[in-house]
């Protein structure tokens, strides 16, 4: 059977998902609960979980994340059915695009699902710089907004309040960067830009004082993102789809420095 996904499946699949090499934490469940209980699922037989999906709706667009089936309960169609599960919950919102990203390997059942690829996430990993950081400040959350907008084609208010008030934010006239902390480094993201070199300015700040391992999520699209980190000694250490089903979103990567999370909810 399928129920809703509640506090207490938190810890469970943090254990699952860590057995998958994914970077997630609790926090980001926290949040996924509070802004879309109802568009979050597990399948469970006979009191065991099998299956997990999460979904998260902004403005007009939404965001499928977590898919994870247990190995031993995979090529039964429980991906399938949580994603439908997933997909029906958004469309009852009015979500008119949808977004998740996908491993080549998993893209086929998204496809068949009417999801198309719109663009390529790749994972780039490197190093802080040593230094004392600048001082970060409060955002200008209507800057962060704005930004983000510009690279997504829709305002996702909940998700950078939340990205930005447990990180620090560096921002200039032309973008912002989010350094958020985790066990394995620090992640850069949500960071967006109207151009390269205010980019360039956000990343510098952004990576002094930052201390060891360094990762991001950028799409491929952003070919001046790449160039930037590239010059700076980052190297993509694998990659994703990116895609979305419904409406054709205004979606511009030339904006896109980099993701708010390592996949779960954009």
């Amino acid at each position: 059977m399928v129920y809703q996904f509640v506090e207490t499946d938190i810890a469970p699949f943090l254990v699952r998902a860590r057995e998958e090499g994914w970077i997630c934490g609790r926090w980001e469940f926290e949040f996924l609960l509070e802004q879309f209980p109802s568009g979050c699922y597990v399948r469970r037989e006979a009191g065991n979980d099998l299956g997990y999906v999460t979904s998260v709706k902004y403005g007009n667009s939404g965001w499928i994340g977590n898919l994870l089936v247990l190995p031993e309960a995979r090529r039964r169609g429980i991906g399938k059915g949580l994603m439908e599960l997933a997909i029906e919950a958004l469309q009852e919102r009015g979500t008119k695009t949808i977004w998740l990203t996908a491993s080549e390997k998993g893209a086929s059942i998204y496809k068949r699902l009417g999801f198309v690829t719109v663009d390529r996430i790749q994972r780039w990993v490197g190093s802080g710089r040593p230094g004392s950081a600048a001082s970060a400040e409060a955002p200008d959350l209507d800057l962060v907004v704005e930004m983000d907008r510009e690279g997504w084609g829709d305002r996702r208010d909940s998700l950078l309040r939340t990205t930005c008030g447990r990180g620090k934010v560096f921002t200039n006239s032309g973008g912002f960067v989010c350094c958020q902390s985790w066990k394995t480094g620090v992640q850069l993201g949500p960071w967006g830009s109207a151009d390269g070199t205010r980019g360039e300015e956000l990343l510098d700040a952004a990576l002094v004082g930052a201390g060891g391992r360094v990762f991001l999520d950028v799409p491929a699209g952003n070919q001046l993102a790449g160039a930037l980190l590239a010059q700076r000694g980052f190297e993509v250490c694998g990659d994703n789809l990116l895609m979305y089903r419904g409406i054709e979103p205004g979606y511009r990567p030339q904006h896109v420095f980099g993701l708010a999370s390592m996949g779960s909810m954009g």
